[in-house]
């Protein structure tokens, strides 16, 4: 299998601008695309934006007036999927003939949710993965997702999937992502500390996979960290903490094959005879 170039974008929202994000969107797909990524992976939230540090006006027990008008402003910048949004993102995939994940903030009747999108490079809404379980406030402004939108996506260079942010601390998740034969692990995401490369190169090492981790940078509120990992665990690029950018690396899955040659923690590994994961993909 020939290897090939795949990039993650570290990049802010333009936050309660959806329209503007979008635009950012494009310029940046086409950037990466030109310096060859036929994979492309965008941050978490990254249409519909992270609104760190606002806390909506909540306590336990009240909300507060501007509290409800600072979500409502939140909820009408968020895309419907499928929708207008979308479009223009498949149509991006398609100009450039990439695969696209991207970050979103989708709106579902009354409830949001942490999303990503899967975009294939003939233009098709390929897929989507809702974060199961936000994070502390996370929990008041999105909803949960379920096991029904837990793809793994075969690009024809590889199998590819998403988990997004602190989901990358569920083990049974990844375990279930292990077992769906995941190469391209990609992990969008808004944590920027010092250690999160540490969970990256160890979930590569573990799953015996490529992690594509794409953080947001925003100048004095979130910054960035982005990197991708070969399945030894191996660093092939980043972390970034300086700004807006876009990191590349060359990859071959069959280096999958030469990491799971002494540990598959899906297949050879797994003592199915002690150990048992069961995976509802049933929608609530």
């Amino acid at each position: 299998m020939r290897a090939i170039r795949a990039a993650v974008v570290q990049a802010g929202s333009v936050l309660f601008d959806s329209g503007a994000t979008l635009a950012k969107a494009e310029r940046l797909i086409a950037e990466a695309a030109a310096g060859g990524a036929r994979l492309v992976v965008f941050p978490e939230a990254f249409i519909g934006g992270y609104p760190k540090g606002e806390d909506f006006g909540a306590r336990v027990g009240s909300r507060t007036a501007d509290g409800r008008k600072l979500f409502r402003r939140y909820f009408e910048d968020a895309i419907d999927v499928p929708g207008p949004a979308t479009e223009r993102l498949a149509e991006a995939a398609r100009a450039h003939g990439i695969w696209l994940v991207m970050g979103v903030i989708e709106r579902a009747g009354g409830t949001l949710y942490c999303t990503a999108l899967f975009f294939s490079p003939d233009g098709a809404l390929a897929g989507k993965h809702r974060k199961l379980m936000p994070t502390a406030m996370e929990r008041l402004i999105w909803g949960f997702g379920d096991g029904s939108t837990l793809p793994v996506i075969e690009t024809g260079f590889g199998r590819m999937g998403a988990v997004i942010c602190w989901e990358n601390y569920m083990p049974l998740l990844r375990a279930a992502m292990y077992a769906k034969g995941i190469q391209l692990y990609c992990a969008p995401t808004v944590d920027d500390r010092d250690v999160w490369p540490v969970t990256m190169r160890h979930i590569a090492l573990e799953g015996r996979c490529f992690v594509l981790s794409a953080c947001q940078f925003v100048s004095g509120k979130i910054a960035g960290g982005s990197m991708i990992a070969g399945p030894l665990g191996k660093v092939l690029a980043g972390p970034n903490y300086d700004g807006e950018c876009i990191l590349t690396a060359e990859i071959d899955v069959g280096e999958t094959a030469e990491g799971k040659f002494d540990l598959d923690v899906a297949g050879h590994y797994a003592r199915p005879d002690v150990f048992r994961l069961v995976v509802n993909e049933g929608s609530v």
